[in-house]
């Protein structure tokens, strides 16, 4: 087993919104709705297969971090990625949430700043998104592996479609440890 910890993005990729899936990108949900958690909870459903990969993932031993990105000040945007979490019931699964700032290179300054907490080198990280700009691009900016989600929205992203390390469902991760 080479990976000991890897991070997740949350929306669209340990859920989705249950009426579009991987149509449209999930912020869609969050501008609809106002920031209204409630109203925005209730439009997400876990991607199938999550808890089964996360319980995996746990016995294997590797940390597991969710990062999601959230346009709030740094508390409640950490408040509202843990009620969101919390909303799944899986945060027993992780070692580490956090709200991530909203521009590009916040994912990969809170991987560099959590992999030297862990004393974990940078080839045993792995970062699991469904967007180029906030999940791939900033952890392979830091040197760090990455796995993009193949979703309709990704496809248009002309950065995107150039990505060979790619997978179409959650349980293809597996293949990459």
């Amino acid at each position: 087993m080479k990976k000991r910890i890897i991070f997740f993005d949350a929306d669209g990729t340990l859920w989705y919104p249950k009426s579009t899936k991987y149509s449209k990108h999930p912020i869609w949900v969050w501008e609809t709705h106002n920031q209204n958690v409630v109203k925005v909870r209730e439009e997400f459903v876990l991607i199938p297969g999550v808890l089964k990969i996360l319980k995996k993932l746990k016995k294997l031993k590797i940390k597991l971090v969710v990062l999601s990105t959230c346009p709030l000040p740094k508390k409640e945007a950490n408040i509202r990625v843990k009620g969101n979490v919390s909303h799944f019931n899986l945060e027993d699964f992780f070692d580490e949430i956090h709200g991530t700032r909203i521009h590009h290179e916040s994912k990969g300054k809170y991987i560099l700043r959590i992999l030297k907490k862990y004393k974990i080198p940078k080839k045993y990280a792995l970062m699991i998104g469904d967007s180029y700009r906030y999940d791939y691009k900033p952890a392979r900016n830091r040197g760090v592996d990455a796995l993009l989600i193949e979703t309709d929205y990704s496809k248009i992203d002309p950065h995107a479609k150039k990505i060979k390390k790619t997978i179409k469902k959650l349980n293809e991760i597996f293949n990459y440890l």
